[in-house]
Order: structure tokens, then sequence, then C-alpha cells
């Protein structure tokens, strides 16, 4: 509205053209043309996101783990999302993230495991097939400045031979005995190194569970972004097994003293 008193009663300018021939809304094509209308949209960051995989190598095979948090932004939105992906006979996928582009993922693999059952010769897609497919998917999408907004660990047990190794939003890969992804990579990757670098060979499934549990419990306490519902997986010479979601035992009382930090007791 024009509060100038010699403008009252007029016409807005905004209302009718400079001759005050048409009204504005009436004109032919009128409004703001928006150059990138036709353009095609990237996007330009992760909308729904996972945090950490953590994921070793023990005795007798692979064992990962994800908690089932998928955070908008700040909020912890979604807190049973199943972050581990099982392909096949041997092999598990974990993903942090953006999640509808895990999910994207999940649907071309799952092609691409019926595409090889039905070619039915005799072979089976091990992890190693699958991280070097993963490869290159994620650097053709890098490529085309469209990338796959994720943070990848594959694990798997074939032919007698462990298999852990990740990809990334732009096609790196690597492999070690102990990943991790997100923040953990930060926090837990150090506490998986410390325990597990070395003694690969002779870690039992009981201990390296216990190693993840501890991992995954520092990762509650640290990263805002975590939950402490948890899933493992497992992939051995037995085939591939991912468990019910699981709660961490947390310990909060050394909090009490703190200023600032919830009702003080002193």
């Amino acid at each position: 509205m024009d509060h100038f008193p010699t403008n009252w009663g007029r016409p807005r300018h905004d209302g009718f053209d400079a001759y005050a021939t048409y009204p504005i809304h009436q004109r032919p094509q009128n409004g703001h043309k928006d150059v990138f209308a036709d353009g095609v949209q990237r996007t330009q960051q992760p909308i729904v996101t996972g945090t950490s995989v953590l994921a070793i190598k023990y005795k007798d095979g692979i064992m990962m783990a994800a908690d089932n948090l998928a955070s908008y932004g700040s909020l912890a939105r979604f807190k049973d999302v199943q972050r581990l992906h099982s392909i096949g006979n041997y092999t598990v996928l974990g993903a942090g993230g953006d999640m509808s582009d895990f999910q994207y993922i999940q649907s071309i693999l799952d092609d691409l495991v019926i595409e090889e059952f039905t070619a039915g010769d005799g072979h089976d897609l091990g992890p190693a097939e699958i991280h070097e497919y993963l490869a290159q998917v994620m650097y053709a999408r890098r490529s085309k400045i469209n990338p796959l907004w994720n943070s990848l660990l594959v694990g798997g047990f074939k032919d007698g031979k462990r298999f852990l190794a990740y990809v990334d939003l732009l096609g790196t890969t690597y492999s070690a005995s102990t990943l991790a992804t997100g923040y953990g990579s930060y926090i837990a990757q150090p506490l998986l190194r410390k325990a597990v670098e070395g003694k690969e060979d002779d870690l039992t499934e009981e201990e390296a569970l216990k190693i993840i549990e501890d991992s995954m419990r520092v990762l509650f306490y640290r990263d805002a972004r975590s939950l402490n519902k948890y899933q493992v997986a497992t992939i051995t010479a037995k085939g591939v097994s991912i468990s019910e979601s699981r709660s961490l035992d947390t310990q909060w009382s050394f909090a009490e003293g703190i200023r600032g930090y919830g009702a003080q007791t002193q």
C-alpha cells in the first residue's frame, strides 16, 4: 500500500503499465520468465539422511552395523529405517547419506541380481563384483554432475574369502579391515583400528560384536544424528544374517553435575 498522501486513490504502479492502457494481469505473456524452467534440476544437498555405518573383519567373516535413524535435517524424523541391505547370498550393503538415493541403489541392485539369476549361467554375483558395479555407477553419476549422495560399505564372504570395501558419491574406493562412514570415520574408526587391526584372523564373533557395540555406543553419545537403536549384519560361510533392531544400554549419570544439563541435583 502506498502511504504517500498525493497518491491516495490512484492505481498502484504495479497494477497498470506505464501508460495506464491495460491492467498488467490482462497483458499477454505477463509475469517473470524463468530461464531455468526447462533445465534439468540436480540434487544440491541430501534431505533425509542416515549417519554412520561401521564394519569390521573377524575370524569367520564380516560384521556390519548401522542405526535405524533417518534425519530430516537435524530432526530425528524416521526411527525405524533399515540401512543394511542384503544382496544375493553373499553380500550386505550398508549406506549413509541420502535415503532416497539409497532406495534407488537398492532397486538397481535388486534388478541386477534378478538379471543375473535369469541368465542361468551358474555364476552368482559376489561382493567384489557388486562393489565394482557400484563404483562404476557412483563415478558415472558424479561425472554427470548428478551424484548419488551416499557413502557405501560393501561386505561379503564368498569362496572362503572375506571382502570389505568402501565407495562414495565421487566413486572413490578403498578396502581395509575396519571401515566407517559419516561421523563414525572420525569417532569410531580409531576405536575399530585399535581393537581389530592385526587380529582379524583371531577375533571371534562374540568379540567382534562387543567391539561393534562399544563403537555404536560412543557414536550415540557423540553424534547428534545417531540413535541407540541399531542392527547388526553378519556375513559368513553360512550366509547372510541381519538382526532385528536392538537397543544400546547407555549411562548418563556422569552428567548430573554438569551445569546446564538437565535438572540440577547439587
